[in-house]
């Protein structure tokens, strides 16, 4: 045995690596079968597949300009990070946009900018910004609710994200006012950090199905009455991403606790269906709906990626007919998407966020039903700029995830559905997870909503206006073409926004149904 260590260990380094590759050639060319490049041309041919494993990256930081990166680019991604950071998130030298490209917004200032008086809220707090519209209010919901702030945390599962990020998330909205949408994934520990929490689930009833994967209200019922951080119920019927395709949760990232919150088994990989189990069609929706608010107390609403308008319809003639429906309805762009999607599904099905939500509002302002209900856009609107316009399209409130993600370490790898997310965020390896440090990321996501909230304040001011729900189609106009360069919303998208009942800031600071305790030092 020594002789024969003693021969080996004669050898040179350089030796072992001819070994080596001849070793990786041989294997090229008489066995393996799956790749033309690496057998007609052994050894260099993996030089490609390498390459190609790293192109994004290099692209990314070698290659395209700082405008040129979808689904974020450079620069915003880096109005981000340095929002979170509370580091200097300004730039100079002028915009390096061009200002002449489609779809580019601009809004209209005042010539003399709303004046914040002494004692107004927002001389106390420039970050102070709650909703307008108070969730559940028309249909006289016995817990009624309104977000403390316009912009929150969308639907992101535990299970898809780590249970690290989702604490980060959950401190952060509690630091800044904000609601957590727990995604369809269930209620996890993780939620419970002190944040207005909405609870969101879709087809796989997770956290709230029996043991065939049927709806239990009894579960429901149980999980509200535990958790009184659970401020407003949200039923998914599709999402941005891949709306009318059930999710998939692969069985590696399914660990004892996330099969013991979600209701499953460990081992197997999580099926979401495509429909729902509980309902068929509007009516059932309908009675569903109203059967939850009516057990629970709590206002709920509906969330969808918008296509064809017809069972929309019905469902506005039934509101009208009923006097009853959602409280609020949470519309996601086809941009959307913090999951694995099909390709054809994530390019080619449901509507951009603007198109989408402007038939839909159209839609519901022609039944005159836009009073009653708390609109949510989602769909890359995390921008101030782009939540301006959100607003005078009729949004009443702004969800983000990728923003969010962003704002608490994650630098767009895209490899969320992989279990090998660099950063930790979208994943469930324990490792990864370790290097996401709760207290500041937390502390990073609060920073990001709350200074969100001062620049849209300020541009707010700027355009003459108290709150950005008295926006109008009118503020805004957007590039649309090079025969009529530019044009305000309404005449872009062909109805004027209904006006939002609003009496002041103050009378919002008082409200006695305003969330965000914890920020509002009232808890």
């Amino acid at each position: 045995m020594q002789e024969i260590i003693s021969f080996f260990a004669q050898i040179s380094w350089w030796v072992w690596i001819l070994i080596f590759l001849f070793i990786v050639a041989i294997r090229d060319i008489f066995f393996q079968r799956a790749h033309t490049i690496s057998h007609n041309f052994p050894i260099v041919g993996h030089l490609r597949y390498w390459l190609e494993s790293i192109g994004p990256e290099m692209r990314q930081y070698f290659v395209a300009n700082n405008r040129e990166e979808l689904p974020f680019n450079r620069i915003e991604r880096g109005w981000i990070y340095a929002s979170a950071k509370k580091e200097n998130n300004y730039e100079g030298f002028g915009t390096d946009r061009d200002v002449y490209a489609h779809h580019h917004v601009f809004i209209k200032n005042q010539m003399m900018a709303y004046k914040v008086p002494i004692g107004h809220p927002n001389a106390k707090d420039k970050t102070f910004l709650p909703c307008a519209k108070v969730m559940g209010r028309y249909n006289k919901r016995r817990r009624p609710y309104r977000p403390a702030s316009v912009i929150n945390v969308s639907a992101m599962s535990f299970g898809s994200l780590s249970a690290a990020a989702i604490e980060s998330l959950n401190k952060g909205v509690a630091k800044s006012g904000a609601f957590h949408n727990t995604g369809e994934g269930g209620l996890s520990p993780h939620h419970k950090h002190g944040g207005d929490v909405v609870f969101h689930f879709g087809t796989g009833y997770f956290g709230v199905r029996t043991e065939d994967g049927n709806f239990s209200m009894e579960k429901l019922k149980k999980l509200v009455e535990e958790n009184p951080s659970i401020k407003a119920i949200e039923i998914k019927l599709s999402q941005g991403a891949k709306p009318g395709k059930g999710g998939v949760l692969p069985r590696a990232k399914i660990t004892p606790e996330l099969a013991r919150i979600r209701g499953v088994k460990v081992g197997k990989d999580v099926l979401s269906p495509a429909t729902h189990k509980a309902f068929s069609n509007i009516p059932e929706l309908m009675q569903f709906i109203e059967n939850i608010a009516e057990e629970t107390g709590l206002p709920v609403g509906i969330k969808g990626a918008i296509g064809k308008l017809d069972q929309w319809e019905q469902l506005a003639d039934l509101m009208l007919k009923t006097g009853k429906g959602p409280d609020f309805i949470a519309v996601d762009g086809g941009e959307g998407g913090t999951g694995a999607a099909p390709p054809s599904f994530a390019d080619h099905v449901s509507l951009p966020w603007v198109y989408g939500f402007s038939n839909l509002y159209r839609l519901f302002q022609q039944k005159k039903l836009t009073e009653r209900i708390v609109f949510i856009g989602s769909g890359k609107l995390g921008f101030p700029a782009k939540a301006a316009m959100a607003f005078a399209m009729g949004a009443d409130c702004i969800n983000v995830a990728r923003e969010a993600m962003m704002s608490i370490g994650c630098i767009q790898a895209q490899i969320c559905h992989t279990n090998r997310c660099p950063s930790g965020v979208a994943t469930q390896k324990k490792w990864l997870q370790n290097g996401i440090d709760v207290t500041l990321k937390s502390n990073r996501l609060a920073q990001y909503f709350m200074t969100f909230r001062k620049e849209l304040v300020e541009i707010t001011h700027a355009a003459g206006y108290e709150h950005p729900c008295q926006f109008t189609m009118e503020d805004i106009q957007v590039n649309v073409d090079d025969i009529d360069l530019s044009r305000n919303l309404r005449y872009t998208y062909g109805y004027d926004k209904t006006s939002v009942e609003f009496n002041g800031m103050e009378e919002l600071n008082t409200c006695n149904h305003l969330g965000g305790k914890i920020y509002m030092g009232k808890e």
